[in-house]
Parts: C-alpha cells; structure tokens; sequence
C-alpha cells in the first residue's frame, strides 16, 4: 500500500449520509484491503430468518445435535451467493483460510460448514452471505468524502454485541454519539 491507511482488520462505520440504502448505518468488518481495493463483511445486517441450519439443509450438509444456531448476515451487495465466515483466529480450514491478523481470520469454503455441522470449527464465527467490495482507490475516496469512520475491531464488538447495537457501539469506541453526527460533510 502507497502512503495509504491499510484497513485490513479495521472496522468501517457506515455516516448518516451514506448514500446507498444497503449501507445505512452498516458495519462492515475490512478483511482485506490493498491498491488493488477492498473486501469486507457488513457485520451487523442479518437476514431476515435464514440460519446456519437452513444453509446446511440447502447444501446439503447434515446438522448433527452439535450444530451451533448461527444465524445469517447479509455480507454486502457482491456475490451475494456465496458465503463467507468471519471466525477468531484459533481455526484454520484444511482448505483455505484468509489469516486477516493475529485476532481474526475468514474462511469461504465448504469445509468450514462441514465442521461446524458437526460442532467443530471456530470458536467464534459470523457467517454471511455476499460481500462488500470496492476497486482501487473507492473506499479511500469514500472515507474522505465523510462516508466512512475508521474504527479499531475486537472480538466483543463484532462477535458479542447484538446486530441492534453494533452500529452505535462502534461510535461509542469512537468516543462519538451517533446523536452528534451529521449526514453532511464540513468545508472549512
């Protein structure tokens, strides 16, 4: 990365000004981010009924009694097909795991659903469905253009708060009270 901010493990918090619905007052987890763009998981949307169960049935997967109830976020608007689990770091897939940092790590392949069907897997884990991403130089300009904060990622905010309370949370960490936010941007 070129003299930029690397988000990677970071927290963006959606502005009240955001200007794509999809994002109002999102959370979204960076798990990857170079000149290349960025990836990431809106952290704080589930979907509306859909559990890890009924991915499984879907898939074809056996639940077993060991089976956690997780439920589903919406990832973001890309590939909104595909799954994806936000995890600690503790599990590696026999396949492939992207180790985002020392804290956090994501896995998008079936074998993480296999395990957690039969009650392995990662400790903590988030499961979503389709991602947020941006091109080159996109969500730098977003954050800029007062769209985003940046905010510092732990494992209570993203795995122990409620989907309700993470939005207001993260600004909390801020030190910022969302009553105190402005949908427009400040020109000096």
């Amino acid at each position: 990365m070129t003299d930029q901010i690397d988000l990677t493990g970071k927290l963006l918090i959606a502005m009240p000004g955001m200007g794509d619905p999809r994002f109002a007052h999102a959370v979204i987890y960076i798990c990857a981010h170079s000149d290349d763009g960025a990836m990431g998981l809106m952290i704080n949307k589930p979907t509306d009924d859909l559990r890890l169960r009924d991915l499984l049935e879907q898939l074809s997967i056996k639940a077993t009694p060991d089976t956690r109830d997780i439920r589903v976020h919406f990832g973001g608007p890309v590939e909104h097909g595909r799954g994806f689990v936000l995890h600690d770091y503790g599990y590696h897939s026999s396949i492939s795991t992207l180790d985002v940092n020392e804290d956090f790590a994501m896995t998008a392949t079936l074998d993480i659903l296999e395990d957690l069907a039969e009650g392995r897997g990662p400790g903590k884990a988030l499961m979503a469905l389709g991602y947020a991403g941006w091109g080159p130089g996109q969500v730098e300009a977003e954050i800029a253009e007062n769209g985003w904060l940046i905010c510092e990622a732990d494992h209570g905010l993203v795995f122990q708060t409620t989907d309700a309370e993470k939005w207001e949370a993260s600004l909390k960490k801020l030190g910022i009270s969302a009553l105190a936010l402005s949908a427009d941007a400040g020109h000096a």
